[in-house]
């Protein structure tokens, strides 16, 4: 359609405003007159809604452990930061050539030149299979949540057909981006698999998928800005925003307050599929195997049970998995809090809870048991877990910004204790909150959130903790 400018015609412009007139009202009720054809739209991968789940009963994997070529070093240096860093005089002030009006000098990618969305480095390729696996597991658990349990199991926790058509509506976000993902990859991108959850009730369940939306999220925000391909990572954020919905939605359901932190955590990709790879039973034979570390459990003795009203006071209640997810066995309804009646006490499903008694707290005694390397875990059972790791020392608590170490006390074969620091982020803000990482390490290594990988070579174990 050509534009027609009035502007462009004064004596129109003169027509159009004369310089007496008055308002004439008009009233008109709305039709549709125009219809057009639907553009062509892009097709989603191939997707089955409930796959089998259960244990890997198949023939030993004829592979086993992480995708690997030559290794160059034990692990990778430590050195100063890059000179040009410390050079930007941030004054406020314009210090380069603008290339276009209101435009400022800088950026990357910034050229104009055309964008290409594809990976560009084995580095992004395996953070975005990485990715994608996990995309998968989320559309096959959604799905297996709303197929496992009944109306009456929902409405029992006050969860109604509103709710559980927005499980559905989440589902099918996984759909488009599992999609994205393969397409950024290509045709051997890892395709869906058979998993393997823990035995759970409605509320377990709930509690596991807040916990598994917290790696998903959590691990893509530690990768982001390390890809090689920006446009990659431009996609790969709008999806990962949708994930982050995603989990405070598992919190609102669980009871739990939304968002109780003032920044998100980042974390490698190894820790990401270390929690992620025991839930996937089988893959199929050709499928595209990763290279990332799968560091042994860590259970947290007394990890803290939204399901109590004193969530704090627990021992030994957890699925005993990877996730270290709730356990509702033995617990009495005068010891539950989803029928109590006390404001600061009831966790029903709820926009915002604030609990009179805290899930954790600085000065709590954290009790830990950890796994020996070389368990098989994952796809097949063909990863093994590892460790390059001294003697465990250190109890290293990441959340926000903030990485932060407690000593282990009593340390007794594979079992110590420690205690849970008091330490913020900023003034106002405990660090420890919401639902957190927990690595058991043999040193205090400094590392911030850029360059937490750093961390890998002295990772013993690995677990989640819900800390609020």
């Amino acid at each position: 359609m050509v534009g027609f400018n009035i502007l462009r015609y004064p004596s129109l412009l003169a027509l159009a405003l004369p310089l007496r007139c008055r308002a004439v009202p008009v009233v008109s009720e709305p039709t549709t007159t125009v219809t057009s054809t639907p553009s062509v739209t892009a097709s989603v991968v191939p997707v089955t809604n409930v796959t089998s789940h259960g244990p890997y009963t198949g023939p030993p994997p004829t592979t086993t452990g992480a995708l690997s070529t030559t290794v160059l070093a034990p692990s990778i240096p430590a050195y100063p930061p890059e000179p040009y860093k410390l050079q930007y005089p941030a004054d406020g002030k314009l210090h380069q050539p603008q290339p276009a009006p209101y435009t400022p000098g800088g950026g990357l990618g910034t050229n104009g030149s055309e964008p290409v969305y594809r990976v560009q480095s084995d580095f992004d390729y395996e953070s975005i299979a990485l990715g994608l696996y996990q995309e998968w597991i989320e559309l096959d658990l959604f799905h297996y949540g709303l197929a496992t349990f009944s109306v009456e199991d929902f409405e029992s926790i006050g969860l109604t057909a509103e709710d559980r058509y927005l499980l559905q509506f989440m589902a099918e976000q996984e759909v488009g981006h599992a999609t994205l993902l393969t397409n950024l990859l290509g045709p051997q991108a890892p395709v869906q698999c058979t998993y393997n959850y823990p035995s759970m009730n409605l509320r377990e369940y709930i509690d596991f998928s807040q916990k598994l939306t917290r790696w998903g999220e959590s691990g893509v925000y530690g990768f982001l800005n390390h890809l090689d391909a920006r446009e990659v990572g431009q996609l790969l954020l709008q999806s990962i925003s949708t994930e982050a919905r995603q989990q405070m939605i598992f919190r609102q359901f669980e009871g739990l307050f939304p968002m109780p932190v003032w920044f998100e955590i980042g974390v490698p990709q190894s820790w990401a599929w270390t929690l992620l790879a025991p839930y996937i039973s089988s893959c199929p034979q050709d499928q595209t195997r990763l290279i990332w570390q799968n560091f042994p459990a860590l259970h947290i003795l007394n990890q803290p049970n939204p399901a109590r009203i004193n969530g704090s006071n627990v021992w030994n209640e957890t699925r005993g998995d990877y996730a270290n997810t709730l356990s509702t066995d033995g617990l009495s309804d005068s010891d539950s809090c989803i029928n109590a009646r006390e404001v600061g006490e009831n966790c029903s499903p709820a926009i915002t809870r604030n609990r009179t008694n805290p899930l954790s707290y600085p000065g709590r005694q954290v009790f830990l048991e950890w796994d020996n390397p070389g368990q098989v875990v994952g796809p097949n059972n063909s990863y093994v877990t590892s460790t390059s790791a001294g003697v465990p020392k250190f109890a290293a608590w990441v959340s926000q910004l903030n990485v932060t170490y407690s000593p282990l006390l009593n340390i007794s074969g594979n079992s110590a204790y420690t205690i849970q620091p008091n330490t913020s982020t900023y003034e106002g803000d405990p660090a420890i909150n919401g639902t957190i990482f927990l690595a058991i390490t043999d040193s205090e290594l400094p590392v911030t959130p850029f360059n937490l990988t750093q961390l890998n070579p002295v990772v013993n174990a690995l677990a989640i903790y819900q800390a609020g």
